[in-house]
């Protein structure tokens, strides 16, 4: 008795082993590919501005919607407030593939292909329908693919920033109160032309040391659109806030050479159609946002000046085809621009 009861035990453990490997391997072989598939691809994108500002939050956004629509083959990790570098570093990083995405202002990827630069003229659009219009232009979609060419990176799209106004702690009524104003301006060679045009003295200054540099009274005073004015406190170090409108700008979100030579052309696709989803969703902020804030600087006590804007355009228009200016881009060019509507 005893054998044949140690023959069926065996038998049974047999068999439960087989079987339990069986089921491990069919389980090993179905869970192979499913881990391979979850280990996304990270990517960075790098800008310069505040966690709070709708640039920050649409990024966030849209790497969100290309991660769930990706099927989280793609993570993008978002660094704003210039923790990867100033713009010409994170430009730069760009080309070298240590940053894929960046926002970037359309002066700095004009110090690359430089007609790109021309959004950048002071009063070089009439208004805001002006500036939609130069958006979604061949003129600009010509511009973009010329910087294509010769860096192997890609814009994508184009976002709103907003109309650039002056702060000082003294008042500015007109072009001539600005002779001899120290001025923070971009490291880019368009502001430098601008704040020369009216008799400035152009200081660069990297973005992320402008509140002390107005703090210490190393300027004057600095310019940039209401909500960045706002989302870096710049009014906390200037009495006086001054509308003059003089430059409306743009930022570019383009995807580096490195990024686009590991996507397909469908993600290449999907990348291009979410990226500028965000672009248009920020904007559509910025320009409420800017319409909103002389009100909220002034309950903060701050003065909102309200400068005579066509005398500060007839300084600034005989400056768009000067030779400075030429050296940027053409007249076929601005004609172009002039012509949209």
């Amino acid at each position: 008795m005893a054998g044949p009861a140690r023959r069926g035990v065996t038998r049974r453990t047999f068999l439960g082993t087989a079987t339990a490997g069986t089921v491990a391997a069919i389980a090993a072989r179905g869970k192979a590919p499913a881990i391979a598939q979850t280990k996304p691809t990270v990517l960075k994108w790098a800008h310069v501005y505040e966690v709070a500002e709708a640039y920050h939050t649409e990024a966030l956004w849209a790497a969100e919607e290309i991660k769930k629509r990706t099927d989280g083959k793609y993570e993008i990790q978002v660094f704003p407030a210039s923790q990867l570098g100033s713009e010409p570093q994170i430009n730069e990083a760009l080309g070298l593939g240590t940053v894929d995405i960046i926002y970037t202002g359309a002066a700095f990827v004009g110090g690359v292909h430089k007609p790109l630069s021309i959004s950048n003229a002071p009063y070089i659009y009439r208004n805001y329908e002006h500036w939609k219009a130069y958006r979604s232009s061949p003129l600009f979609r010509r511009l973009a693919d010329e910087y294509g060419q010769k860096t192997g990176n890609r814009i994508v799209a184009l976002t709103y920033y907003g109309e650039r106004h002056l702060t000082s702690n003294k008042e500015i009524k007109g072009p001539e109160d600005m002779k001899g104003m120290k001025l923070r301006v971009p490291q880019a060679p368009l502001y430098v032309l601008f704040a020369k045009t009216f008799g400035a003295n152009p200081t660069p200054i990297a973005f992320a040391e402008v509140y002390l540099a107005l703090q210490q009274g190393t300027v004057d005073g600095q310019e940039n659109p209401l909500p960045t004015i706002m989302a870096k406190k710049f009014y906390e170090v200037q009495k006086y806030i001054h509308l003059t409108g003089h430059i409306t700008e743009s930022l570019v979100t383009a995807l580096g050479q490195p990024l686009l030579a590991k996507l397909s052309e469908p993600e290449k696709a999907l990348f291009a159609e979410v990226l500028s989803q965000a672009a248009a969703k920020a904007t559509d902020q910025i320009r409420d946002s800017e319409l909103k804030l002389p009100a909220e600087f002034e309950k903060l006590g701050k003065t909102v000046t309200r400068p005579d804007r066509e005398a500060f355009r007839k300084v600034a228009i005989p400056s768009h085809l000067g030779s400075e200016a030429l050296a940027f881009w053409t007249k076929e060019h601005y004609d172009q621009l002039q012509a949209l509507t």
